[in-house]
């Protein structure tokens, strides 16, 4: 069985809500990021872990509905999705209870029920859906 193995780090400094930290990734592609307080649950400067959830997940589904799909013998010419993740405090805690996938797509040759049924298969298998304990919803929308 392959092994996949990807690697993130964080360094905060002071409390939780006064404080500051960074976030970097394996590829670079992040590298001392900033991440706070203000900018997880305010308008401050930086990233936070929601929003890279969410880049995350549309990223996988992109990409597995192009596995899908290609599969399928209609290779997209295009894979547009956007994931709105929502976040709640929930038994005297905060938890992602859901994650909106709103898809616009460019797929030569397909119909639109077998479109649906692959972008259902893709939302469902892509690893962060798996991973995540939320509903999951998707607004699939076919173009031309």
């Amino acid at each position: 069985m392959a092994m996949l193995r990807r690697e993130g780090s964080a360094v905060w400094q002071g409390s939780g809500k006064d404080g500051a930290g960074t976030l970097t990734t394996q590829s670079g592609t992040l590298r001392d990021t900033p991440y706070s307080f203000t900018a997880r649950f305010g308008d401050g400067q930086g990233t936070n872990p929601e929003e890279l959830i969410a880049a995350a997940h549309a990223g996988c589904f992109c990409m597995a509905l192009a596995f899908q799909l290609s599969g399928a013998g209609h290779p997209p010419e295009r894979l547009s999705a956007t994931a709105k993740l929502t976040m709640g405090q929930e038994d005297g805690g905060w938890r992602i209870s859901a994650v909106a996938l709103a898809l616009t797509a460019r797929v030569p040759g397909i119909d639109q029920a077998r479109f649906e049924e692959l972008a259902a298969a893709a939302k469902a298998n892509c690893p962060v859906s798996r991973v995540l304990n939320a509903e999951i919803t998707l607004e699939a929308t076919l173009e031309g």
